[in-house]
């Protein structure tokens, strides 16, 4: 690619000659920074916002889940078919590696009931400030130099090109090594707004479409047209707790029933305006996201997981007498608020109407989906630069002495601390690789 700024624009403009320039500065670039400073390398990092690490502090608001404690084997499984190489960065910087590391900062991290790992202050704010202090103030190596407002624009020639936030000329950069670590196009108030995609592909670089990753999805609803008003009215916001939701094997019938199903965990979600979101819909948001694709997608829930089928039927079977339905739940079953509310907004009034089909129903009620909500919505991004176009120290086949690390990548994960150990992995892997060729 040739940046489109004129010539004597670019000419005019001085050039910055380093060692190792870095684009982004999330969690993967910061970790190659650390990785190469300590080497002794002179590092340059560039970012197109004030400061760095908006996303990673963001995530770090309500308590920053460093990452998981269960078994290595387990921990990889979560990444899916790219495990092969994002295995190759965890074989380097792992969960226990991750909270030593935490734990250098002066950070130290503790284990909670779900296995996820946080600091003990909870907040990502301290480990981000002892990471930068030890970047601009180490006691080895050499210092982190940080140029905010930048935005990379592209490469003139062997040299990249920043956009300097409120000034007419451009900086131009020259380095015998680059790593690219601008991030998906999830939050992208935060500076991951996929704008390098058009950048990376006039290079011929294979990028598959960014798609949202731990996100929510719209609704169907019983007719096709989404929540009824009345629904959306009285429901919206609120959370369906201690449900069990299913996903059906990929040809399995509207019941979810045909098939092992590939997914079933109890959890909790939230009803908004257009559909739901929250932890237990993120969990299974991949393959109900990839089913969509193909054509259509719906989760199953149920409604009473601490009850059998057998005890909801005798439970809906009782005679309700001049009581209505909802009373009669409410009595029998403990069923009320939003948990009653959906079983009127997606169940026929046949079904409501026919004890056997009703406590079917409340096990196994199926929520069609219509849509994903946005990437700019989403926790995290899928797609991006094909794994198959990297090596294992991250280099670009199609572009020597280009790296790239982290979520701009092809990879994804759910989340409980697993995004972050792979970004900050890739990051360490990276700086390694660039080490290796220097």
């Amino acid at each position: 690619m040739t940046f489109s700024s004129a010539p004597s624009v670019l000419s005019d403009a001085p050039v910055l000659q380093v060692d190792v320039a870095i684009v982004g500065g999330g969690p993967a670039g910061l970790m190659a920074a650390e990785v190469l400073s300590q080497a002794g390398v002179s590092v340059h990092l560039f970012d197109a916002m004030p400061s760095v690490g908006r996303k990673f502090l963001l995530a770090g608001k309500g308590g920053l889940n460093l990452t998981h404690a269960e078994a290595p084997e387990l921990f990889r499984s979560r990444y899916g078919a790219p495990q092969a190489l994002v295995g190759h960065w965890l074989d380097q910087m792992g969960a226990q590696a991750v909270r030593d590391w935490a734990q250098g900062l002066g950070v130290d991290t503790f284990v909670g009931t779900s296995g996820r790992v946080f600091p003990k202050e909870m907040k990502a704010a301290p480990l981000l400030r002892a990471w930068l202090q030890r970047l601009r103030h180490p006691t080895s190596g050499v210092s982190v130099q940080f140029h905010m407002r930048h935005r990379w624009q592209g490469w003139a020639g062997d040299g990249l090109v920043f956009q300097p936030t409120g000034h007419s000329g451009v900086t131009r950069v020259h380095a015998r090594a680059t790593l690219l670590a601008l991030g998906g196009a999830s939050w992208p108030r935060l500076g991951s707004d996929g704008a390098w995609v058009p950048l990376l592909a006039d290079q011929g670089v294979s990028i598959s479409p960014l798609k949202p990753a731990n996100c929510g999805f719209d609704v169907l609803g019983r007719e096709g047209q989404g929540w009824t008003e009345h629904f959306r009215q009285r429901y919206a916001g609120h959370p369906l707790k201690s449900v069990s939701l299913r996903v059906g094997a990929a040809d399995g019938i509207q019941d979810g029933l045909a098939g092992e199903a590939r997914f079933e965990r109890k959890g909790e979600f939230v009803i908004t305006d257009t559909g739901v979101e929250g932890s237990l819909i993120y969990a299974a948001s991949a393959m109900l996201r990839d089913d969509l694709t193909r054509g259509s997608a719906h989760f199953v829930l149920d409604l009473i997981s601490d009850k059998t089928i057998d005890q909801v039927r005798e439970a809906v079977r009782w005679p309700r007498g001049s009581r209505s339905l909802s009373s009669h739940l409410k009595s029998r079953l403990g069923l009320e608020g939003v948990k009653m509310g959906l079983v009127h907004e997606l169940c026929l009034a046949e079904t409501l109407a026919d004890p056997e089909a009703l406590a079917f129903s409340l096990k196994n009620l199926a929520v069609p989906l219509k849509n994903p909500r946005p990437v700019a919505e989403a926790i995290s991004t899928a797609g991006g630069v094909n794994l198959a176009g990297i090596t294992l120290g991250g280099m670009l086949a199609s572009r020597p002495g280009v790296y790239c690390a982290g979520e701009m990548l092809d990879w994804e994960a759910p989340t409980g601390g697993y995004l972050l150990t792979a970004c900050l992995a890739s990051g360490w892997c990276a700086g390694q690789g660039i080490l290796a060729n220097l």
